[in-house]
């Protein structure tokens, strides 16, 4: 992937010098962040949540806004990424009668304090809507490699664009309208649940960006795309439970299975129309 033809962001922040562990309690947002994002990482959310609890007496470690500067070739690659993002959705929206506003994307390492409440580095990468940012560890970029054979610049490029894509649905009032939902009481989790749905979405909207990017840079290089779609595979929610627990539970489901993550990835793509990613409206996910 030809990435270093894209803008740099001004919107990343490195957090990863300052701590970022933070106590106080987590709030009833962030153990519903834990819930949704743990089975991303595999593990148990109550397992999560204990881990969290036995950090709640770590020292509180402020965060600055101050863009982040220099040579670390992880950070640039951030920076570029989510720079083309934001090429692609100010576009998108102008062309809509909107206006995109920027998410900042937040590096840090171990743990961190958000609007949403504490996380640690286990829950993988994450949106907040509280505050509009992206949380990203970039050690995950790791794990994809050895856990889950998902290497590759272009499946790292797909995991930021898929959190990008959250906030986008942020900004389309799609997240307001699911925890207007939640508190009506309808179905979260399961293979047809609106959660399953927001984040197939997510998965779109980011096939939607790397539809426009390829266009305006031509950087995809041999390979590239396989890498994507093999990274939405490995980390579909039917894949993960067979990791973890040796059975798959569509009742638990919160992601999308794998074909269904490659298919709205891939969906987003092909068309590069953000209409085409009505997740919400489809009787086949």
């Amino acid at each position: 992937m030809r990435w270093k033809r894209a803008r740099r962001s001004d919107n990343v922040v490195d957090a990863r010098g300052r701590g970022g562990i933070g106590g106080g309690k987590l709030s009833l947002a962030g153990v519903a962040i834990v819930v949704v994002i743990g089975l991303l990482s595999g593990q148990d959310p109550l397992q999560i949540l204990g881990q969290l609890a036995s950090q709640s007496s770590a020292p509180t470690t402020q965060q600055s806004d101050t863009p982040t500067r220099g040579d670390d070739p992880q950070v640039d690659f951030v920076q570029a990424i989510l720079g083309d993002t934001e090429d692609t959705w100010r576009a998108l929206f102008e062309q809509g009668g909107g206006r995109y506003r920027d998410p900042t994307l937040v590096l840090f390492r171990g743990g961190v304090n958000s609007a949403c409440g504490f996380a640690n580095a286990a829950v993988g990468p994450f949106y907040c809507p509280g505050d509009q940012r992206v949380y990203l560890d970039l050690q995950f970029f790791d794990e994809m490699t050895a856990r889950f054979q998902a290497s590759g610049d272009f499946a790292q490029a797909y995991v930021i664009a898929h959190e990008v894509g959250h906030h986008v649905q942020t900004l389309l009032g799609v997240s307001q309208q699911i925890q207007a939902a939640r508190q009506r009481g309808e179905q979260m989790e399961g293979d047809n649940g609106l959660l399953v749905r927001q984040e197939l979405q997510a998965d779109c909207l980011a096939g939607v960006w790397a539809h426009h990017a390829q266009q305006r840079h031509d950087w995809l290089e041999e390979g590239d795309l396989e890498e994507a779609l093999n990274a939405a595979n490995a980390i579909g929610d039917d894949n993960l439970q067979r990791q973890s627990q040796g059975r798959v539970v569509p009742d638990a489901f919160t992601h999308g299975t794998s074909a269904q993550r490659v298919r709205w990835f891939r969906t987003g793509f092909d068309s590069g129309e953000p209409g085409r990613c009505e997740t919400f409206q489809a009787s086949r996910l």
